[in-house]
């Protein structure tokens, strides 16, 4: 499973995970978790800003506020009215002293701490664009079928454009979508090979006008280049990495896909760094990913700066990629506000009793990650988590990431959940709790459900590398999930469910729909939901596809029963 590391401040929190009402503490809110991109003219100071901070539990807050950047820096006033809702906030005014920053995008963090409250510490990302959000140029590449290729960017100022291209209409220039709250705009650059357009490069320009802010206002180049070679593409196209002084090296990947034609073939990766010396390596992990480490070891508190470039056949190469690496002070364990979830990681969304959850945050563990066995023991690598005072069951413990089992005894509702290591409390953070809350697991590609075919095919259309087949009436599924709740018989929290009859059951039967997604569908009622045998959590739901589904490539399927409905996953139905 992935591990994504919260950017988080380092406080010392008290044990308030033992045996308190779940409302007696302060519970931090903050108006918004993310300011910005600010549009900034280059040499300027960027506009003051204010954010709120109150509380939903009890009692008042006692906030501080660091940032790790110099240039924000953040100041919290004395309580008052609240802007756009009832109540007392405390005004967080935040200045940006950018006039020395270069041209481009950049992005620091400040974190709003209290030592009392609950769902803190919490942080919110600072965006500021030097310059503007208009680029300067853009280089495309596109493969001679029918392929295009875009460029993002966001301004602060509705734009018009006028695009002008040679060797035909091959150039737009779009509004995508609505952006934030903050009326952030995202345009979108699109190119698209023509029918009549042979390989080689194309020249266009893209004229802005009638931004409020001028360094947005004007002409820029675009270079399209149509070529039968190989074309790399990034994911991530940056790396963000955090850890604690002195402790395990924080890792990275980054996988290169081939957006063009023939065969990419990756060669070597060159680091450099900007400061701290050789903290950062990298390296080729065939076919397609490169594993970039960085190494906390010899380096103080601070945030470092460094740089791969990915050399390759693709014609767009050598490909660079900036990697930051945020190094903090060892504190207790902290959860990121938020980082408790389900196991598909939906945000916001409840855990049911028994379901096998994530959380997300640092400083966990310093070891190396740590693999429970059934039955799940309470204490994994020197870690507990307790849930309104109640230990879960323990599948894996590593630096930032906790994968465990819901306690059954925890009341729906919500719930306050901390981390112990070797016997020091974390914060405390708040998440929410329901008898049952099913969710099917998806396969990693677009919506794809984990769906099993009988012949242990995926019903997806025809993938390479992946055995993959739509499914076709009368066939038997299997579709996997979580969150279904306690079972007939039931099931201890930890232990396997039972391989022999009587296996552990939903009850009663839910449906299964194919098509329509969220509402409709044609039903069909599996002739077996329940735990998978032998393990903990994972529940599997065995559905012959009815004669009147519908059929293509991406047909939604739903699981419904008294009082709940999954999500939707898609499959392949001909």
């Amino acid at each position: 499973m992935g591990v994504r590391l919260a950017r988080l401040a380092l406080v010392v929190w008290p044990a308030l995970w033992s045996a308190a009402p779940v409302f007696s503490y302060p519970i931090l809110r903050l108006t918004t978790a993310a300011i910005g991109p600010l549009s900034v003219p280059l040499g300027s100071d960027g506009p003051e800003q204010t954010l709120e901070a109150f509380s939903v539990g009890e009692g008042s807050l006692e906030l501080s506020v660091s940032s790790n950047a110099p240039w924000l820096t953040a100041t919290v006033g004395a309580a008052r009215a609240c802007a756009n809702r009832s109540g007392s906030c405390l005004p967080i005014t935040i200045r940006l002293r950018t006039a020395a920053l270069p041209r481009g995008t950049h992005t620091a963090a400040l974190t709003v701490s209290d030592p009392r409250a609950w769902d803190a510490p919490q942080t919110v990302t600072v965006t500021v664009q030097m310059g503007g959000g208009v680029p300067d140029r853009a280089d495309l590449f596109v493969a001679p079928n029918g392929s295009a290729d875009s460029l993002l960017f966001e301004t602060n100022h509705p734009i018009q454009t006028r695009t002008s291209t040679e060797g035909g209409n091959w150039l737009s220039v779009a509004l995508k979508g609505l952006g934030s709250f903050r009326f952030v705009l995202p345009y979108r650059i699109l190119v698209r090979h023509l029918p009549e357009m042979a390989e080689g490069s194309y020249r266009g320009q893209v004229e802005v006008t009638g931004s409020a802010f001028s360094q947005d206002n004007k002409t820029f180049p675009v270079h399209l280049r149509v070529t039968s070679e190989p074309i790399a593409a990034l994911t991530p196209p940056r790396i963000n990495l955090r850890a604690a002084q002195g402790t395990l090296s924080a890792q990275g990947l980054i996988l290169i896909t081939n957006r063009g034609m023939g065969e990419l073939i990756l060669g070597g990766v060159e680091t450099a760094t900007s400061a701290g010396g050789a903290w950062l390596s990298a390296a080729v992990q065939p076919p397609n990913l490169i594993a970039v480490t960085a190494d906390a070891k010899d380096l103080s508190p601070g945030v470092y700066e460094g740089a791969l470039t990915i050399r390759s056949n693709a014609v767009n190469g050598p490909l660079r990629v900036p990697v930051t690496f945020e190094v903090v002070r060892r504190t207790l364990p902290i959860i990121a506000f938020g980082g408790v979830t389900n196991n598909t990681f939906g945000p916001g969304e409840p855990i049911a009793q028994g379901g096998i959850a994530s959380l997300f945050g640092e400083q966990f563990r310093y070891g190396d990650p740590v693999q429970g066995t059934i039955p799940l023991p309470e204490e994994l690598g020197g870690v507990k988590v307790y849930v309104n005072g109640t230990a879960a069951r323990l599948f894996y413990v590593s630096y930032g990431q906790i994968n465990f089992q819901m306690p059954f005894e925890v009341a729906p509702g919500p719930v306050r959940v901390t981390v112990v290591r070797e016997g020091q409390a974390g914060n405390v953070v708040t998440a929410e709790v329901a008898e049952r809350a099913p969710r099917l697991l998806r396969i990693g590609i677009d919506d794809y459900g984990i769906i099993v075919n009988q012949d242990g095919t995926f019903p997806i259309p025809p993938t390479p590398g992946i055995p993959s087949r739509p499914a076709r009436p009368g066939d038997a599924l299997v579709v996997y999930a979580i969150g279904f709740g306690q079972t007939d018989p039931p099931v201890a929290l930890g232990r396997a469910s039972p391989s022999t009859e009587p296996l552990a059951r939903v009850q009663p039967t839910p449906t299964v729909f194919f098509g329509a997604g969220l509402t409709g569908g044609a039903p069909a009622i599996p002739f077996y939901a329940g735990l998978t045998p032998g393990l903990v959590g994972l529940f599997q739901i065995n559905v012959i596809v009815p004669e009147n589904a519908p059929k293509g490539d991406r047909i939604p399927l739903r699981v419904e029963g008294p009082g709940y409905r999954s999500n939707a996953v898609d499959l392949a139905i001909e």
